[in-house]
């Protein structure tokens, strides 16, 4: 996955995030994100990595967007590892 495609996905994920009223609201509360604030942020990839680590928490919620979207259940934490934070450390 290249950086392109992880934010189209964690685009989508978003996408799917508006669409959810309660989901959108734990998110915003987890976050600290505001309506406001959320339309500068949206094309951040740093903004973007945060939405993928919100909907790799729960893995209901996860599977209820892969599924609605018609994502591989994988892609998410693949998209995540290609935004900024998400690289593994190797410590061996």
């Amino acid at each position: 996955m290249n950086q392109d495609a992880a934010e189209t996905l964690a685009l989508r994920a978003f996408g799917w995030l508006a669409g959810q009223s309660d989901v959108l609201g734990q998110f915003m509360a987890a976050t600290g994100a505001d309506v406001s604030s959320i339309a500068d942020a949206v094309g951040q990839p740093s903004f973007l990595a945060a939405v993928l680590d919100f909907m790799l928490l729960e893995e209901d919620r996860l599977i209820a967007f892969c599924d609605a979207e018609g994502v591989p259940y994988a892609a998410p934490m693949q998209a995540r590892v290609v935004l900024p934070g998400g690289q593994v450390e190797h410590w061996t």
